[in-house]
């Protein structure tokens, strides 16, 4: 039977030592770009190129030269959590990495929210490559994306290329940077393990989860770190680990780059993310059993469990026991895919679901919602 992976340790340490884990997101905006800084790296081989191409030492150091001084460490004093029983604020610690992003002025750290959480920038503190220590003007966050954007007014800082993470595929080699248990500047290697997973319970605020699974070790303090292919661009911002012990075991998430650039560009120009939605709770899984029962040949769709009342699902009449096939021409793999396609979708667009009813598909149009309860925000000292 398909269950849905649950051994995730989300990381959390005090007194500056390390923290990691949390989860991604999508949504609906234009592309940005990071700017790459430092020479190029030397070209692959002939007839070969960064996928399939044979890793050697001298490559794995020319990354790591020209990449290193754009990779830090983020320390932050957080507020107790709402709901929370310690009054006391709580110390963290985790990874970040230095981009520039069109909108903002100087340059951007990203890292996890998960690290700086709602702390104000005045108690957010960035350990550059070389020891000094710099503090954000202001921050953008994103609890259910576990994104957080540290704004620094200086452009001199060395910024780091964010790669196409749609052009990511399993097998590519990649290296992973941070400051894992507290010890900065330390990279790992693995490959690529698999794309778009998102079968994963983090337990947090995260909704969206379209993962790049690797075997790069990432432990405690690698949170917002970057994940990095040979030619020396950043795919993805290391985020959670599956584990029984708490550290590494071989498998590791990030959030991918295309995902940081769509949250980036809403956050950057409006201070929070839109996000479209539909209201109706769906199965954390199609079991094979239950999709049989239902006439299915294959394990595909969303199930749909609650249809809650007055929300866009409602008015458009989907049912409970409905599964949801496609939206528009899109293929639905599972219930996670499902939320972040609608996520990514502007409230008030009418949309065509195919569903399965009563054994058969048939057609169902909605108008997109919008998700009331943002989360995201822009905080100044």
């Amino acid at each position: 039977m398909r269950r849905h992976l649950g051994l995730i340790v989300v990381c959390g340490s005090c007194a500056f030592l390390g923290g990691l884990s949390a989860e991604t997101l999508l949504s609906h905006s234009g592309n940005v770009s990071a700017q790459p800084s430092g020479p190029p790296l030397p070209p692959l081989p002939t007839g070969t190129d960064a996928e399939k191409a044979a890793p050697t030492p001298e490559r794995f150091q020319a990354i790591i030269k020209q990449l290193s001084p754009s990779v830090v460490a983020v320390d932050a004093v957080k507020p107790p959590e709402p709901g929370s029983t310690k009054r006391e604020p709580l110390e963290e610690s985790g990874s970040g990495v230095i981009v520039k992003l069109p909108g903002a002025s100087g340059v951007v750290v990203v890292t996890n929210y998960h690290v700086v959480g709602a702390a104000v920038p005045s108690k957010v503190y960035v350990t550059l490559s070389d020891g000094r220590i710099v503090q954000p003007a202001r921050t953008w966050t994103d609890p259910e994306s576990d994104i957080a954007l540290l704004n620094i007014d200086d452009d001199t800082l060395p910024a780091a290329p964010l790669a196409d993470s749609d052009r990511v595929r399993r097998g590519q080699w990649v290296l992973a940077f941070g400051s894992p248990f507290g010890l900065n500047q330390t990279v790992t290697h693995g490959i690529i393990s698999a794309t778009n997973r998102g079968q994963i319970s983090l337990g947090s605020t995260i909704r969206i989860k379209e993962f790049l699974q690797t075997d790069a070790a990432i432990n405690p303090g690698s949170s917002g770190g970057p994940l990095v292919d040979l030619d020396g661009r950043v795919v993805g911002i290391n985020t959670a680990i599956a584990s029984k012990s708490g550290s590494n075991s071989g498998v590791s998430f990030s959030i991918p780059a295309n995902m940081v650039k769509r949250i980036a560009a809403q956050l950057i120009e409006k201070g929070v993310v839109t996000r479209g939605y539909l209201g109706v709770q769906l199965a954390s899984a199609l079991e094979p059993a239950e999709a049989l029962r239902l006439g299915l040949n294959r394990v595909s769709g969303a199930l749909v469990e609650i249809v809650h009342s007055g929300t866009p699902a409602a008015a458009a009449g989907l049912r409970v026991g409905d599964v949801i096939l496609q939206i528009e021409d899109v293929t639905v793999r599972d219930e996670n895919h499902l939320i972040n396609v609608v996520c990514a979708l502007p409230p008030g667009q009418r949309v065509r679901l195919t569903v399965w009813r009563e054994r058969k598909a048939q057609v169902v149009d909605v108008t997109v919602g919008e998700y009331g309860s943002q989360k995201t925000r822009a905080a100044k000292p």
